[in-house]
């Protein structure tokens, strides 16, 4: 189905909606959101991109296999639980570091990256299957 409408409008609101998950995934660690919705939000971003064109132009936008975001996300994960055990705390300790323009990081967000990276993966790799089983 070819929509005119719908092309222009996803070219539109895709950067759009990836700019407002990635809103909800640094304001998360702190208020309502995090890396879980704001993976939602980038997965349906990327889920009207590929209603919009082919599944092919749709791994393009993404530019990383869905497996590979998954492999990612968990890494990312796990990296931000063993930071606190190299400190000599126990796992998923949280840490903070305080930096003058970027303000409070610690792995609590980085935790959330990785979330916001598998639920991202995990959601385009079921919408591809469906997809391109048609």
């Amino acid at each position: 189905m070819y929509s005119l409408i719908l092309i222009t409008a996803a070219r539109y609101l895709l950067p759009l909606l990836l700019l407002f998950s990635f809103f909800l995934l640094i304001r998360g660690h702190n208020w309502p959101g995090g890396g879980f919705i704001g993976g939602l939000v980038a997965a349906a971003a990327y889920t009207l991109h590929l209603i919009s064109f082919e599944a092919a132009q749709t791994r393009r936008a993404i530019g990383l296999d869905p497996r590979q975001l998954i492999a990612l996300g968990l890494g990312t994960a796990t990296i931000s639980g063993l930071i606190g055990v190299l400190g000599g705390r126990p796992f998923q300790t949280g840490l903070w570091l305080e930096l003058p323009v970027l303000g409070h990081l610690g792995t609590p967000l980085l935790f959330d990256v990785g979330v916001y990276l598998v639920v991202i993966g995990a959601v385009m790799l079921i919408i591809f299957t469906l997809a391109e089983e048609s």
